[in-house]
């Protein structure tokens, strides 16, 4: 017969052994979950660009995407917004400090592929930097540009929130002029000689936005020469001067132009207009405030 309490020893002997088997199990557990947990994780962040821009619109639309700390140089007449007159400049499109560029050991390169010279493009190439090529022929193309400099600079969220706000006042404008009577204007980007848009011109689409018919909407160039016959033939309501000089100056002399006789001479920021950069929808809004205004002083129809 088994002394007393034996088998009580018995199981008081199994009870540190039991509770030194739950801790080597429990440390398992606890070791398989950090695995788990460091296999779970996120991979780590890719090596950050360090970008070139050789346009001032492309460089509104790299700090636009939330880019700014990637650029590692800019073009001439990159001075907005401030910061960017503060980077380092290589020349504009048609004239780039190449040595100056492979100093700085660029990443990538972002090209405005209907602006820079294709030249350019492919030297940049051939000295090993990767080119990045932004279109901006209608205005939307420039939402998509904004979002492609996010996604090359890993800030995709930035760049989705700016385009989307783009986008925003865009179809606010197109809706909030949507009905207005058409008017014909004529667009001066330049007075020696004289210059203005055609068809394809971001500055056509713009009009359109707004209620306004460019007078050489029919022109398959997007900028071009013209004389002073064929605008004083094309009666424009309104003139629109991108250009430095007031264009009251310019056509007081042709008094018996619709435009010069109700005062529909404006000028407005040719960096706003001419820059496809986000900021052009300021000028639109512009655009589309100065064409109500010649419509008021039609008086009654």
């Amino acid at each position: 017969m088994a002394p007393a309490g034996g088998r009580h020893s018995r199981a008081r002997r199994g009870v540190p052994a039991r509770g030194a088997r739950l801790k080597r199990l429990a440390t398992v557990a606890a070791l398989g979950a950090l695995l788990l947990a460091a296999c779970a994780r996120e991979p780590a962040a890719p090596a950050r660009e360090r970008i070139v821009s050789v346009a001032p619109n492309l460089t509104e639309m790299l700090f636009a995407a939330g880019a700014a700390d990637q650029i590692v140089a800019v073009s001439a007449y990159s001075d907005y917004p401030q910061a960017a007159s503060a980077l380092p400049q290589v020349g504009d499109a048609f004239r780039l400090d190449f040595e100056r560029i492979v100093a700085l050991a660029p990443t990538v390169a972002v090209v405005w592929e209907n602006g820079t010279p294709a030249g350019v493009a492919q030297r940049l190439q051939d000295l090993g930097i990767r080119v990045v090529q932004v279109p901006t022929r209608t205005l939307d193309d420039i939402a998509t540009g904004v979002l492609t400099m996010g996604e090359l600079a890993g800030t995709r969220a930035i760049a989705e929130r700016a385009a989307r706000d783009y986008r925003a006042r865009i179809v606010a404008l197109r809706e909030q002029y949507r009905d207005r009577p058409a008017i014909r204007v004529f667009v001066q980007i330049d007075d020696a000689p004289l210059f203005t848009v055609g068809g394809p011109h971001l500055i056509t689409e713009i009009l359109g936005l707004c209620g306004g018919d460019n007078v050489f909407a029919d022109a398959e160039a997007q900028a071009l020469p013209v004389d002073l016959e064929s605008v004083l033939a094309r009666a424009p309501e309104v003139i629109l001067s991108t250009d430095t000089d007031q264009p009251a100056q310019y056509w007081a002399r042709f008094p018996q132009l619709t435009a010069v006789a109700r005062g529909n001479l404006y000028q407005s920021s040719g960096d706003l207009l001419a820059r496809p950069s986000p900021r052009i929808a300021d000028g639109a809004a512009d655009v589309c405030a100065r064409l109500d205004e010649a419509r008021a002083k039609r008086g009654p129809s």
